[in-house]
């Protein structure tokens, strides 16, 4: 399975910057998850239905991680 993101090289994402992002499920931690063009967006302190601003924190290759702004 090919990730567009991944294979272009850009991702849709960059650290530091602050985006809009709907909580769609909760894993196994507990942590919100949501999707930005496809990449995983991992959030704690967010519960699914939420619409939240998120300042991405850590960029890997196939998740990121953020935090509520």
């Amino acid at each position: 399975m090919r990730d567009e993101h991944v294979s272009a090289g850009k991702r849709p994402v960059e650290e530091g910057q602050v985006y809009d992002v709907t909580i769609t499920d909760i894993g196994e931690r507990g942590d919100g998850i949501g999707k930005i063009e496809g990449l995983v967006i991992i959030i704690p302190d967010t519960t699914p239905g939420e619409t939240v601003k998120v300042r991405i924190t850590r960029l890997e290759r196939k998740v990121a991680f953020g935090r509520k702004v």
